[in-house]
């Protein structure tokens, strides 16, 4: 699970999602029931489409990807998945053993590799591994910066040329959701369920109410924003430093 704070809390599976991604369905199939049985949440696709669908469904700590899917490589849905989604992890699953491949996963920023046939006790340990080293890196940062902003992971405080800025913590969530994905579009819905949580069930405007709160404590001019940028007809990004 990825807090508010950035850190992944691996001390209970049942709090870590994981989405495989496999077109094989008696793979598919072994791989699920030993991740359950192991605690983890999980979901699943056969194709590179299907699997950016259940993302912005339900957003997953961990992705176990074949290379080899109907639509599109793995090599490519790594790559994509690296750009748009930095945070989550990546375990590549590959039929094959040449060096090039595995060194092409790593180098697209997958964070492991698999050789089918593997032992799935053996895949549970590698993703135990991953989330054990993601923790301790997120646990290492110590703030996030953008322009002259940043914000401060350990006292949760937001700094704007080094004087800091009061903030809900509400308002602290939706700037480190901005601040992780620069550039990125969401939408309305897409912040409710980031920030707010799939349980929250309010109106889509209190998104709207928040932007407009963090804009006036943030932007030069809150009615010309420069940072949180509206997307017409889709939603809000924060501005990707050029």
């Amino acid at each position: 699970m990825i807090t508010h704070t950035g850190v992944i809390i691996i001390s209970a599976s049942e709090d870590i999602h994981v989405l495989v991604v496999e077109d094989e369905q008696p793979i598919r199939r072994m791989i699920i029931i030993q991740l359950q049985r192991s605690g983890f949440k999980v979901q699943e696709a056969s194709t590179g489409e299907e699997a950016f669908t259940r993302i912005k469904e339900q957003y997953p700590d961990l992705v176990v990807l074949d290379v080899r899917l109907p639509d599109m490589s793995g090599f490519e849905i790594c790559e994509k998945l690296r750009n748009e989604y930095p945070d989550i992890a990546i375990l590549l699953l590959t039929a094959l053993s040449q060096d090039m491949d595995k060194l092409t996963g790593l180098e697209l920023g997958a964070d492991d590799y698999m050789v089918k046939p593997f032992n799935p006790l053996e895949l549970t340990a590698r993703i135990r591994a991953i989330l054990r080293r993601m923790n301790k890196d997120k646990k290492e940062a110590k703030s996030l910066g953008s322009g002259p902003f940043r914000l401060d992971l350990q006292s949760g405080e937001l700094y704007l040329k080094e004087k800091r800025v009061e903030l809900t913590p509400k308002e602290y969530s939706l700037i480190y959701h901005f601040l992780l994905h620069p550039g990125k579009v969401f939408s309305r819905e897409e912040l409710l369920n980031d920030v707010w949580g799939t349980d929250f069930f309010g109106d889509q405007k209190t998104v709207d109410v928040h932007i407009r709160r963090i804009r006036e404590k943030i932007e030069e001019d809150p009615a010309h924003p420069q940072w949180i940028e509206t997307v017409w007809g889709t939603g809000y990004r924060w501005k990707r430093n050029s």
